[in-house]
């Protein structure tokens, strides 16, 4: 039987960027949903496991990011988020989840084998986590409507690679743990 972690992708976000106006929408809308999925998972002993940029800020930890994001004006999107006691965070500095992080090794070391995708960029750092993840041999799961854009016909394009140039199971967030 598998394992399944929940990854949590860059939602913890001070949205100061140059595409954070066209993200914003989507990014709204995605909260509740992976908050639900955040209380499902955790209601089910499922593994939660941020992992998040670190904005260029080497000497910074997590809870430094989360603090920052959370006093900044977009603070309501990343409190319904928030990471508990049991959540592992592991701090990324490119697109893709994988990249030159101990992600890999910690799934390892838990006998995770299948990943359910959530966050933001789907047509970004989802898209290219989820190659990542299934060049890695593991079953990778994308909730539609738990991920967020900046260019809804790019997400759509980027959630079709992903399920049939990868295999992905591209769901709805009800069809997951039911």
């Amino acid at each position: 039987m598998s394992k399944t972690a929940l990854l949590v992708i860059d939602m913890i976000n001070t949205y100061d960027h140059k595409d954070a106006e066209r993200l914003l929408p989507s990014a709204r809308t995605v909260v509740p949903v992976v908050a639900g999925l955040l209380r499902r998972a955790r209601d089910r002993s499922v593994p939660v496991i941020y992992v998040n940029d670190n904005f260029g800020e080497w000497r910074s930890h997590h809870g430094e990011l989360l603090d920052h994001a959370l006093s900044g004006p977009y603070g309501c999107l990343v409190e319904p988020l928030r990471p508990d006691r049991d959540s592992l965070f592991v701090l990324k500095a490119r697109h893709s989840v994988f990249f030159e992080t101990p992600l890999e090794y910690l799934l390892r070391q838990q006998d995770i084998d299948r990943l359910v995708l959530t966050g933001q960029v789907t047509e970004q750092c989802v898209l290219y986590s989820a190659l990542d993840a299934h060049i890695r041999h593991f079953d990778v799961t994308v909730p539609r409507d738990a991920v967020a854009h900046i260019h809804e016909d790019l997400a759509r394009a980027a959630l079709r690679m992903m399920e049939w140039n990868m295999g992905a199971c591209v769901c709805t967030s009800r069809d997951l743990w039911r």
